[in-house]
């Protein structure tokens, strides 16, 4: 390993605001605590939550680093006191508490996994924060399994790709929305059985015709506000419903008696804020069930562009508009 520098560049918001507040900066190189590693990042990938805390809307939790960025791929060049399940120079992708627009980033040794067979950094770097809030809500919060029905909104971006993919390859069977006909191919693509456009389709319906009535075991909710009650509808006797956002409001009056006379159960979740060891068992998981799928090839996450760090307030403007499919992720 070449020597480390003494310090590193790195995004830096100053204030709140518009895409363009992110500016480049350089700071001091972070030491890894006990039980975390330094990773040189090649790649990070850009999401949701990255938006949000641009705008001031997804403060960082207390003791997390106020960089944009929870995901990166690299090579692990400095080891925290206790670290033993990984040695220096080697090739991980890793979710991270903060920091990932930037030349180094420190996470935790456990919140690391190697990356997959035959994969560049850069499509590993699109795996962590999306694989671990799928994995974390659709699997192990939603419980759901080979066999049932899954109706997953916003199938055409990351979170979207992530959820159909993993659903179809783990034997359940995919309805997806999206807000536009052009995306429905790419949804179909990727393994949803029945694609509908929210905006010019009655959802519930084309759920309950495709499913002779008895709706959807699981809804996969990115939605939040109007789509709640809809879910409600679609959802079967006993189903369950998973919210990871909240797209379209983050508040829904509630039908309350449906919820109780289908014994539904809703959960959800945010990634973020929840515990190391938390994370640490989402990791384990996600190594023993999933990254076999991705070794073999049987999922590979769909890049729809790539821009080096300096260009980070493009990636959002892209995120923004709505108009991408899969990941979108800086290289450095």
């Amino acid at each position: 390993m070449s020597e480390l520098p003494h310090d590193y560049t790195h995004i830096y918001l100053e204030q709140p605001g518009e895409p363009e507040v992110m500016q480049l900066t350089r700071s001091p190189l972070p030491v890894p605590s006990a039980g975390q590693v330094l990773i040189r990042n090649r790649a990070a990938g850009v999401n949701g939550p990255d938006i949000k805390q641009r705008m001031g809307m997804y403060p960082p939790p207390p003791g997390a680093s106020p960089i944009i960025g929870l995901e990166v791929a690299g090579e692990i060049c400095a080891l925290g006191d206790g670290v033993t399940q990984w040695q220096l120079g080697d090739k991980v992708c890793a979710l991270v508490p903060g920091g990932g627009y930037g030349e180094y980033t420190l996470t935790y040794a456990e919140h690391c996994l190697p990356i997959p067979q035959g994969f560049s950094e850069l499509q590993a770097a699109a795996l962590p924060e999306t694989f671990f809030t799928v994995w974390g809500n659709l699997f192990m919060r939603a419980g759901l399994k080979a066999g049932e029905t899954v109706l997953i909104h916003g199938g055409s971006g990351g979170i979207g790709s992530t959820a159909i993919s993993l659903a179809k390859h783990l034997g359940a069977t995919v309805i997806a929305t999206t807000g536009q006909d052009a995306k429905r191919d790419y949804c179909a693509g990727l393994g949803a059985h029945l694609v509908v456009n929210y905006n010019t389709q009655n959802f519930v319906e084309e759920v309950m015709a495709f499913t002779q009535g008895k709706g959807v075991n699981v809804v996969f909710d990115i939605a939040g506000g109007d789509f709640i009650n809809l879910n409600l509808q679609a959802l079967a006797l006993d189903g369950r419903m998973v919210s990871v956002s909240t797209q379209r409001s983050g508040k829904a009056e509630v039908n309350i008696l449906q919820l109780m006379a289908k014994r539904i159960v809703w959960t959800g979740s945010t990634l973020r804020p929840q515990s190391v060891a938390a994370k640490a068992e989402i990791a384990k998981q996600l190594r023993e069930q999933v990254w076999p799928l991705l070794d073999s090839q049987q999922i590979v996450p769909h890049i729809c562009a790539t821009f080096p760090l300096a260009e980070a307030a493009k990636a959002h403007a892209l995120m923004q508009s709505g108009e991408h499919r899969g990941k979108v992720v800086l290289t450095l």
